[in-house]
This record gives structure tokens, C-alpha cells and sequence, in this order.
């Protein structure tokens, strides 16, 4: 089958990113022929997604619109898998080329700034449906910026993908979280799972439970909506807890980082470390998180999914998070982690991560319940999934 993708960036700067540079090649290894079409080349200091075809990847900043849509046409392909443009015309030109289907990483045409996340002193997620009744609640609920140009903006161009949304053969959610949050919008969506990649024999050693520091790790965006700075406020009242020593490890990079920082500095103590280690390559951050007790993901905005805790979980380390968007369909209670109930509280994070080290028999328990809730993520079956999707819309 001749499958063209179609994205934003050129580079790996999110989870969509890193999704890309994993199907693309296993599409390839498994006989189809692909082709990729991308926006821009941007963040040039983050790794190239991986193309395995040379002649089948085109830029449209570089290209231009006109000519990189007729490279996509003069390729023929069977089918488009789309995943997200910031441009709406280039979306509507690609959709015309072939039968689409458009996979669903984020709230892309439901939510005005994307983030589904009422963000005042108190954060509640946004369960409304998207349209002109957002926009008088935008500020008085905080669903955004305080530019009313942006909100403008943001509105029509989500407004403008919502209805786009209607003209694809088939849309794919990666939770069922996100076909519920389709389906208020009286769109219809299959959730296809991601998956985990890498083995689990590779795995760095990790420190003993019984006795040392118990190592904590962070690993994403460094942005309000993670909730670094409910971790950081976290782990002093979940070091009294425990009554161990708590070294918490903060891998990314983004724009709350210096703040993170400094209250980290404000923070540490003879039984609370902190390390920042900027953004680092897949097998360095792989390589710390299996040297970790724990892998923490406290998103306040409810993550479609939040693939992360399934990554730190294929090597054996269990995750806690507050129950969100779609973390609860990976994150079992007592499995192979614990979930911080809502609303999001310090507390509750607290507790949450008190409660895998309650006694080394349960964390061996939850580390072991990571690992085999991860192995069940195949991408064997992800693309099993896609390629029947992609037969079926073809026809």
C-alpha cells in the first residue's frame, strides 16, 4: 500500500513526533511504501524524524504549497494518514489527493487554545463543547492567554478544523477518552491505542528499594499544564511521608523551567534533591528513567493519553499521575502505579507517591504490573489496526 503522512514539523519536538519517527520505518520494514509531507523544518537543535525513502519527503515551507501538493499527487498515493496542519488550506489541498484519515494526538478543532483546561486557582478540566459560547467564558474562565486577538484567532482556526474534521474518511483517537470528547461534537472516531516501543531487556539496573535514596523522574514539556510545579510542591510533603531521602530528577526543557529551578533551590534539604537535566536523547532518557523508583506525570490538563507512564513502565517503573483525560485507561490503581485523585491537590500527589512505596512487597508488585501493562502496547498490533482502517477507506 502507498501510505502518505502528512504533519507539522520535521523534527521531533512532541509525542506526535516521536510517534512519526517510529511508524513511518515499521510501515516501511513491513512492505509499504511511504511518503511524508511536512509544514516546516523547525527547532533545529531536536533530532529529524527518521525518513526511509529518498525522493518522498517534502517541505512545503520550502517547496511552496503549489509544488510540494503536486509532488504528493504525482506519488499517488492510496491513502493519506494525517496528523495535524497548522495551515487549514493545506489540510482541505491534502484531503482532495486521496481517502484521509486523520489521527487525533490533542484536541486539535475542540477546544479554542487546545488545552480543555479551565486554568484558574482551583484548575477543572473543560468537558463543554466547542463553539461561539466558549468564547464569552474564555477569560472569565481562564481557557487562555489574555490577548482577545489570539482568542480570535485561535477560534477560527479551530472552528475552521472542527468542520474539516466532517470531510476525512475516517478519524482516529488514540484513547476512548478522545472519542468521547469526538463524539460531543457529533463526530464519530476509532480509537486506535498507541504503543510502547524499545525492549525491556536493555533496561538499566535500578537501585535498590531497601535502602538509599528513592529516585524520582520527571520527564516532559516544562510547561504549567504539566504540573511541575505541583510535583515540586509535592515532594517535600511526600519525603515526610515515606521518611526516606527523595532525589527527583526534571528531564525537558520549556518555558517554566527557570521557575522550576529556582523553587527547586528553595526547596532542597538534606532528604530532598533536585536535578535538572535539560532535554536529552531517547536512550539517555531512557537510560534515567530505569535507573528511577518512579516515574511522575502530573499533568493538570487531561493528556489524550499520556504514553509516557507506558514507556517508563516497559522498564519496569511504575507511574503516578492525577486521573485525567485518558491516563486512567493505562494507570490501574494499585496495578502499576497509583492515580492522585481530583480535583488536583498537592496532597493528593503526595499521597499518591507515598502510597508505591508503602512497603517494598506492593512496589514490587507495581514494578512488575508496569512492565506487563506496557507489553500489552504492541506496535505489531497498532499497525494491525491502521493498515485494516487503511484497506477499509480505500475501498
Amino acid at each position: 500500500m502507498r501510505i502518505a503522512f502528512v504533519s507539522h514539523s520535521h523534527r521531533k519536538v512532541g509525542g506526535t513526533e516521536v510517534y512519526l519517527d517510529s511508524i513511518l520505518p515499521a510501515l516501511s520494514r513491513a512492505g509499504h511504501s511511504v511518503a511524508w509531507l511536512y509544514e516546516k523544518d523547525l527547532a533545529l537543535s531536536h533530532d529529524p524524524i527518521f525518513t526511509s525513502e529518498p525522493g518522498s519527503a517534502w517541505s512545503a515551507s520550502e517547496l511552496g504549497l503549489t509544488k510540494s501538493l503536486r509532488m504528493l499527487e504525482q506519488w499517488k498515493p492510496d491513502v493519506i494518514y494525517a496528523h495535524g496542519v497548522s495551515d487549514p488550506e493545506l489540510e482541505v489541498a491534502v484531503i482532495a489527493v486521496a481517502p484521509s484519515v486523520l489521527y487525533l494526538h490533542n484536541y486539535y478543532g475542540t477546544c479554542i487554545s487546545g488545552d480543555k483546561l479551565h486554568s484558574t486557582a482551583n484548575p477543572t478540566v473543560c468537558e463543554r463543547r466547542f463553539g461561539a459560547a466558549c468564547l464569552p467564558r474564555y477569560f472569565p474562565q481562564h481557557c487562555g492567554g489574555r490577548n482577545p486577538l489570539t482568542m480570535w484567532s485561535q477560534f477560527r482556526l479551530q472552528s475552521r478544523r472542527l468542520e474539516l474534521m466532517r470531510h476525512y474518511r475516517v478519524l482516529i483517537a488514540n484513547s476512548k477518552h478522545m472519542v468521547r470528547e469526538l463524539a460531543r461534537h457529533d463526530l464519530e472516531a476509532q480509537c486506535v491505542y498507541p504503543f510502547t516501543a524499545g525492549d525491556v531487556e536493555t533496561q538499566v539496573s535500578q537501585p535498590a528499594f531497601e535502602s538509599g535514596v528513592l529516585r524520582l523522574v520527571f520527564a516532559g514539556r516544562m510547561s504549567s499544564l504539566k504540573g511541575g510545579n505541583y510535583l515540586l510542591d509535592a515532594a517535600p510533603v511526600a519525603q515526610r511521608l515515606i521518611c526516606r531521602k527523595l532525589h527527583l530528577t526534571l528531564a525537558g526543557d520549556g518555558p517554566d523551567r527557570p521557575d522550576w529551578e529556582r523553587k527547586a533551590t528553595q526547596l532542597t534539604s538534606d532528604t530532598l534533591t533536585f536535578e535538572f537535566t535539560g532535554w536529552l536523547s531517547s536512550a539517555d532518557l531512557r537510560s534515567v528513567i530505569a535507573r528511577s523508583h518512579l516515574h511522575v506525570l502530573p499533568s493538570i490538563w487531561p493528556e489524550p493519553f499520556g504514553l509516557s507512564g507506558l514507556e517508563a513502565g516497559l522498564l519496569g517503573v511504575p507511574s503516578v499521575a492525577f486521573a485525567v483525560g485518558g491516563i486512567p485507561e493505562w494507570l490501574s490503581e494499585g496495578v502499576n502505579g497509583h492515580l492522585a485523585p481530583l480535583p488536583v491537590t498537592v496532597e493528593g500527589l503526595a499521597a499518591a507517591i507515598a502510597k508505591v512505596f508503602m512497603d517494598a512487597e506492593h512496589y514490587a508488585r507495581v514494578r512488575a504490573g508496569a512492565c506487563r501493562e506496557a507489553r500489552g502496547y504492541q506496535m505489531a498490533d497498532h499497525i494491525a489496526r491502521l493498515i485494516a482502517i487503511f484497506e477499509r477507506c480505500r475501498a
